[in-house]
């Protein structure tokens, strides 16, 4: 009895093992971006796409396993606190896997994730969360999916996210 159990585990993990998603790579990130875009075009270590009329940079760093998806908001030199806390209160509940960012005076939305263990869904998403922040930066502050409970944001958005990820799953 203790060899069959044993037997099942290991034949179950097996088949787990196969279903699992090959690490993502700068050329597999390509291929969904593409899938994403047709128009996306390659830029150094990246990408830059369009999602819903909105210019997205994708960039990668295979040395430290890294990828950030970023799209410029605004200038970060006239924010106020109030800027400030509510964007904040976002990246707790509403923004989900996307954040708020600041670099070089600008106002980020941004994804940013180990590049070998993203998955593709996990990419697709991030994506659109970072899409959706951007364009809801004044106004809902929402990734568009679910939020997170006990924070201060409640609008959903969640169209832009099933949209992507019907287009990625041919991929």
């Amino acid at each position: 009895m203790i060899r069959l159990a044993l037997f099942v585990i290991f034949l179950a993990g097996g088949l787990a093992a196969q279903e699992a998603e090959p690490p993502m790579t700068y050329e597999r990130l390509g291929k969904i971006i593409f899938a994403l875009d047709p128009e996306a075009q390659p830029r150094g270590p990246g990408f830059q796409l369009t999602v819903s009329d909105v210019p997205v940079l994708v960039i990668t760093d295979a040395n430290a396993d890294r990828m950030r998806a970023m799209v410029p908001i605004r200038s970060a030199e006239d924010l106020t606190v109030e800027d400030m806390q509510r964007m904040m209160q976002a990246n707790f509940d509403s923004a989900l896997d996307a954040r708020y960012a600041i670099a070089n005076g600008t106002l980020w939305a941004a994804f940013i994730h180990p590049l070998s263990p993203l998955e593709k869904d996990q990419l697709i998403s991030g994506l659109a969360q970072t899409v959706n922040i951007a364009t809801t930066y004044g106004s809902l502050y929402s990734g568009g999916a679910q939020q997170f409970g006990g924070g201060d944001s409640n609008d959903l958005q969640r169209a832009l996210i099933d949209e992507l990820l019907k287009k990625g799953e041919e991929i």
